[in-house]
């Protein structure tokens, strides 16, 4: 039911380990027996070659495989499948278990990991489902405040860009939080920062329209400029809607600046 999106970048980071693993399965190893004696690397590489070839049912079977001893990458998947429907029957309140195992593990292990981005994402992804709730769960019905602390733990500890947008809307709409604008801002100043395109454009909606913040049209145009340039296919309607929005607001000199402080921005960035 519920679509946990992740940023391009993040989906990127999150889907080479799944290939990597993939590619180490030896070729003659394509269907091996799961029997006690495989470990959860193994049974996590095994599982990924089989979701990458399609076959999500044995994919299934070596991912519960490692996921029983432990395997993180192989709960975060199980999460997102059973989240989406991929491969098995929808079930939110599964997906939830398997993100929470995964947060309840590694709430506290390096930030700088090579799996910390999939340990943030299961406080996201944790943060989505008690931001909703679950229909018919009364184990996981809608709690912003729940919601908030999943989101400040991924946003803070972890420097998780998605977290922080979504931490940026509760404190600007006050669900979970007291209403704080100015801290909104900051949330997004840090995840627009790190090329967050649904932060670089409410932040620039923001900053040009001046509700509850102090304008700076330049700075906000600036922002929406680059959130146009980056958009991907589910964000881009939106944001280009704000951007004309935001070159109606804003005079051709306000419209220069912004050009080159944008193009500025991509350059350090790249």
């Amino acid at each position: 039911m519920f679509k946990h999106l992740t940023t391009g970048a993040l989906a990127l980071c999150l889907a080479a380990p799944l290939a990597l693993a993939a590619g180490q399965v030896r070729a003659d190893d394509k269907k091996p027996e799961l029997t006690d004696d495989v470990g959860p690397v193994k049974a996590f590489r095994i599982g990924a070659r089989a979701y990458l070839s399609g076959d999500f049912r044995y994919a299934l079977k070596a991912l519960e495989h490692a996921a029983k001893a432990g395997h993180a990458m192989a709960m975060w998947k199980l999460g997102k499948m059973y989240a989406e429907g991929e491969g098995v029957d929808e079930d939110d309140q599964r997906a939830f278990d398997y993100f929470r195992q995964i947060a309840n593990a590694h709430a506290d292990d390096n930030p700088h990991s090579q799996f910390a981005s999939v340990y943030s994402n299961a406080f996201v992804q944790l943060g989505n489902y008690y931001k909703a709730g679950i229909p018919g769960s009364q184990e996981v019905p809608q709690n912003y405040g729940e919601a908030a602390r999943m989101y400040m733990h991924a946003a803070t500890y972890f420097g998780d860009a998605d977290a922080q947008y979504e931490l940026a809307r509760m404190y600007l709409d006050g669900n979970g939080v007291p209403r704080d604008p100015a801290l909104s801002v900051r949330w997004l100043y840090s995840a627009a920062k790190k090329g967050h395109v649904a932060s670089q454009a409410l932040l620039g909606d923001m900053l040009i329209s001046g509700v509850d913040v102090h304008p700076r049209p330049v700075e906000g145009l600036k922002w929406l400029l680059i959130a146009k340039d980056h958009a991907g296919p589910s964000d881009r309607d939106w944001v280009l809607s704000l951007h004309f929005k935001a070159m109606q607001a804003t005079s051709s000199e306000q419209q220069i600046q912004a050009t080159t402080a944008a193009a500025a921005w991509t350059e350090s960035a790249d």
